[in-house]
């Protein structure tokens, strides 16, 4: 139960800067990502703040993939250890 309180209180925090971010970067800017592709001849043209929020969403979501998983590839549920008898 602790853990759960510090890691909502972790999240809150990086809302919190999320936020102070938003609210100190309202200028437009371009946003050139040249390994993706698609943003090399034409960036992305709009607000620092919203920039700095896709990219902490997408990597909210990769991690939380990583850390879950995607699928049954482990082979599905553990053993508790007990042998089985023929």
């Amino acid at each position: 139960m602790f853990k759960a309180v510090i890691k909502t209180l972790a999240l809150l925090a990086i809302l919190f800067i999320i936020l102070y971010v938003g609210m100190n970067n309202t200028h437009e800017i371009d946003f050139r990502f040249p390994i993706a592709g698609l943003t090399d001849k034409k960036p992305l043209h709009t607000t620092a703040a919203l920039i700095y929020f896709g990219i902490f969403a997408i990597g909210v979501l990769a991690g939380t993939l990583l850390h879950f998983g995607g699928g049954s590839g482990g082979g599905g549920k553990k053993n508790s250890g007990a042998a089985k008898e023929k």
